[in-house]
């Protein structure tokens, strides 16, 4: 069972494969495991409060029958370890030190043998300081999705001859669906006042390229059709390895791996973004003009004090630049209201962004303290009602205006890849006509954007042209009009896009 963000989901799935590595069978019924392994979000209280529910419920399938335990791993279970474990004695908690050993580990949880959780640890103080001297003391160091190997970036991207010739995937796929998440790297370096994700997650560090492309290929080989970049910063991506435009040179022989018709980015750091970045993203054919950019906020004022930089102008320059190159980009971002000392002007300010930088997606949080992050520790807190009232007032705001977002896309040609083949009520229905398909397009990205609903038939899988015709919200309603080869530009009839 597997909770929070789609780096979890890789993490459930190098599990998944270690697991049936040795012998285990990996299965979706929790009735009939001996073991269920829950994989915990700790990123905020509610998905914290998910996390526990979740183990109880597994609790009451296992129900102390002999020979059958529940076990929690993930982001809660490394973060609060032994502290967990005697809150909740139901479960055996299990940090990412235990990843290696995840077999013995149940087994000893079947056997009754007596496990001390461990106790938590700033995990940032595992790897060195110095990004370029990590890839060697990696090997010491367990980091899911990590092998450790030390490599010269470069020379690994070239060395890649294609399926085989690269390390294989310590993966089992649990979801069939045609869209897969891969993993960049790990960790993060900054150090947003708000954010504790680095100290359970640890220092950044990058993945070899050769392993991203083996990995992809392999995905590709089991029906993936795009494959979805994630890491807590993909903008620093290669800074350990020293080269710091690997994402640039990597994206294109990701596109062109056999079988992937798109690739997509997560979890860019406006801060980081470069213009040879920008360049690859919006034009390499295969590589989705996408770009998830977590500005957080646009105060100058409230952003100095969550440790991050820019402000309205600096942002809607970013912006302007990725539109100059690719009008229809697809950009969302994720944004925090009530921050401490977050005044009704900086409220106003952020509001100013957003009705000028017309975006696609918008997520709006609340601010919460967490443990451990310097915020926590700040004066001139919010109140919680007035905090709700802040992003029930910015969440309207930004519903408008990603609904005047999608409606300005009517008459577009868009790609979009096949994820239902069925049909299904949907609000519209009675002014379109019945849905038989649905997916995504190329500024959609899996979970938290909207979504395209077909007016025709489709097979999962494929990578279909088609013109969009009206909107509800930020989802369109599209009808196909072509197939589009695995990779490339859409060409339809003499359009191009």
């Amino acid at each position: 069972m597997t909770l929070g963000c789609a780096r979890n989901e890789v993490d459930s799935e190098e599990l998944a494969g270690r697991l049936a590595a040795q012998g285990w069978s990996v299965g979706d019924d929790p009735e009939a495991a001996d073991v269920i392994v829950v994989n915990t979000c700790g990123f905020v209280e509610a998905a914290k409060k998910d996390s526990i529910d979740a183990l109880l419920a597994a609790a009451d399938v296992v129900d102390g029958a002999a020979g059958r335990v529940v076990v929690a791993v993930g982001c809660m279970a490394e973060r609060y370890g032994a502290e967990l474990a005697e809150a909740l004695p139901e479960a055996r908690v299990l940090g990412f030190d235990d990843y290696g050993a995840i077999s013995d580990r149940l087994h000893d949880a079947l056997a009754g043998t007596a496990h001390l959780a461990h106790t938590p640890r700033d995990r940032r103080l595992l790897l060195p300081l110095t990004p370029v001297d990590r890839p060697g003391a990696a090997a010491d160091v367990s980091v899911p999705g990590h092998t450790g190997r030390a490599v010269d970036p470069v020379a690994d991207l070239l060395s890649w001859a294609g399926p085989g010739s690269g390390p294989r995937p310590l993966r089992r796929r649990l979801d069939r669906g045609p869209v897969a998440p891969v993993k960049l790297a790990s960790g993060c370096d900054r150090r947003c006042s708000f954010c504790a994700i680095p100290s359970f997650r640890g220092a950044f560090l990058s993945r070899p390229p050769a392993e991203v492309l083996e990995e992809a290929a392999w995905l590709a080989a089991d029906g993936v059709r795009e494959i979805v970049l994630v890491s807590e910063n993909s903008t620093s991506y290669g800074k350990d390895l020293g080269e710091l435009r690997l994402l640039e040179r990597l994206l294109p022989r990701l596109a062109a791996v056999d079988g992937i018709g798109r690739v997509r980015v997560n979890y860019l750091q406006p801060a980081e973004m470069r213009p040879s970045l920008v360049e690859v993203l919006t034009g390499t054919p295969g590589v989705a003009p996408y770009f998830d950019l977590s500005f957080q906020h646009a105060s100058a004022g409230v952003l100095r004090r969550m440790r991050r930089f820019g402000d309205t102008e600096h942002f809607l320059e970013l912006i302007e630049s990725i539109r100059a190159r690719k009008p229809r980009a697809g950009i969302r971002t994720n944004v925090i209201v009530g921050f401490p000392g977050e005044t009704e002007a900086d409220v106003a300010e952020l509001e100013r962004f957003l009705s000028a930088a017309r975006l696609d997606a918008v997520g709006v949080f609340g601010y919460s303290d967490e443990d451990g992050t310097e915020a926590a520790g700040f004066p001139d807190k919010i109140s919680e009602a007035e905090v709700r009232d802040r992003v029930d007032r910015v969440t309207r705001l930004a519903e408008q205006l990603t609904e005047q977002r999608a409606a300005d896309r009517v008459g577009d040609l868009v790609s979009v890849l096949v994820e239902s083949d069925s049909g299904g009520d949907y609000p519209g229905a009675e002014q379109y006509g019945p849905a038989q398909a649905e997916g995504r397009a190329d500024h959609q990205a899996p979970e938290v954007d909207g979504a395209v609903v077909l007016l025709g038939a489709a097979s999962v899988g494929t990578l279909v042209a088609c013109e969009v015709v009206g909107n509800f919200g930020v989802d369109l309603v599209a009808r196909p009009v072509g197939l589009i080869a695995s990779s490339g530009p859409v060409a339809v009839a003499g359009v191009a896009r």
